[in-house]
């Protein structure tokens, strides 16, 4: 799309999308309220993620839970439950892994260790540092669903398509280093600032022009 006609886009769907986007937030920000095991299936859920559909995988968080198995879940078990998801033995074993490292007996230490930071971003930098499965994108994502990154942005394709569109980037690069996704989210910023638009209601406008929906 030409760049004059999608920034017109994007101020026609915000005002469309923009009460929409504000439930939505609202609610992320509520999950951290809730349960311990709440933040723990966002994180699961956002290791299932990479090259999957949002709806499936959080279909296959919803069945676990029901089954009992969020906290704790036999290998074979999982990667049946994986089987139609790209990359499932990866992701079984990462969910195995976060599994080991934030869940003591019957209690979840995820919130307990995000409290300890102030910031989003170092709070991102720690777990893409020590939970295997998690970039920088899914990082963000994870953040963004438990109310604790509306100023972190999730590049995937679509949004990174958005901003090639924009004239924002000039390509969409085919790796993403930290530097490079933070240098990338910090000219998202500076436009959204330029539209008067939050960072995360762009990101909710970006995702709704690209793919015709919102979801997690």
């Amino acid at each position: 799309m030409e760049k004059k006609l999608l920034q017109k886009k994007i101020v026609q769907t915000y005002k469309q999308l923009k009460s929409q986007i504000e439930t939505r937030l609202k609610e992320f920000r509520s999950t951290y309220k809730k349960s311990d095991l709440e933040i723990f299936k966002e994180l699961l859920f956002c290791i299932l993620t990479p090259q999957s559909k949002a709806e499936k995988a959080w279909q296959i968080i919803k069945d676990l839970e029901k089954e009992n198995l969020i906290l704790e879940t036999p290998q074979d078990i999982l990667e049946e439950k994986l089987k139609n998801v790209r990359f499932r033995f990866n992701k079984t074993k990462y969910i195995k892994e976060a599994q080991d490292r934030f869940v003591k007996g019957k209690r979840i230490i995820l919130k307990e260790i995000i409290e300890q930071f102030n910031d989003e971003k170092e709070i991102r930098r720690w777990l893409i540092n020590n939970v295997k499965g998690l970039g920088m994108k899914e990082a963000s994502h994870f953040l963004r669903n438990i109310g604790k990154g509306e100023n972190l942005s999730i590049l995937d394709r679509h949004i990174l398509r958005a901003l090639k569109e924009l004239e924002i980037i000039d390509e969409i690069p085919k790796t993403l280093t930290s530097k490079r996704y933070e240098d990338i989210e910090l000219k998202m910023k500076k436009f959204a600032d330029e539209i008067n638009m939050s960072l995360s209601h762009l990101d909710f406008v970006l995702w709704q022009i690209q793919t015709g929906r919102i979801f997690k």
